[in-house]
């Protein structure tokens, strides 16, 4: 028996064909999930550049500090942006003909991918935006009181840190579980391949 696509796999499958079709809808709908975020990643980010050079051009900042700050945080976005998008195209359709191998190659693409915006590419966001926010807030903050600044400054910094600390880590473990699980799935229907 030929079982080089998924099709002929779910017929030949001793199991309940529910979960092969299960398994279908499950890596779609990551992918359309996926395929949002990005999307909606894009659109916040472009709309924040935009914002910031609205500033820019409205407040017309007088320390070379600010306006440095503004072009590391719409580089550390446009960086992102192009990083991100790069990773769209392996979240291309795969059709349920496909073969086993073609879903696996697919998901351990999006796997590495994934690994490289989560680390590489998040990290060289998270510094660019960092430095860029700390230099934008050197004017502003240096015509409040020292208490002010202070805790102006800590507020940002507590943020920052909220985010990479908690809030990035559950994002990428999340990511990773269920993309783990998918490929962990379509293995083993592998593995079944070569023992049958």
């Amino acid at each position: 028996m030929d079982t080089s696509n998924f099709s002929e796999l779910w017929k030949g499958q001793k199991a309940e064909q529910p979960a092969a079709a299960d398994l279908l809808i499950k890596i779609n709908k990551f992918k359309k999930r996926n395929r949002l975020r990005i999307v909606l990643t894009n659109l916040t980010l472009i709309i924040t550049s935009v914002l910031m050079i609205l500033i820019w051009y409205f407040y017309q900042p007088e320390l070379v500090t600010t306006k440095i700050g503004i072009v590391l945080v719409i580089l550390a976005m446009g960086i992102f942006v192009y990083s991100l998008n790069q990773s769209l195209g392996a979240l291309k359709d795969t059709n349920a003909a496909s073969s086993n191998q073609e879903y696996l190659k697919n998901l351990l693409t999006i796997k590495e991918k994934q690994h490289y915006m989560q680390t590489t590419m998040l990290n060289l966001y998270f510094i660019l935006l960092s430095l860029g926010i700390a230099l934008y807030m050197i004017e502003p903050v240096s015509q409040m009181s020292f208490v002010w600044a202070v805790f102006a400054y800590g507020m940002t910094a507590l943020w920052l840190l909220f985010n990479w600390f908690y809030i990035r880590p559950r994002q990428m473990k999340n990511q990773q579980a269920k993309l783990n699980e998918m490929i962990t799935t379509v293995e083993n229907i592998q593995s079944q391949l070569k023992q049958d």
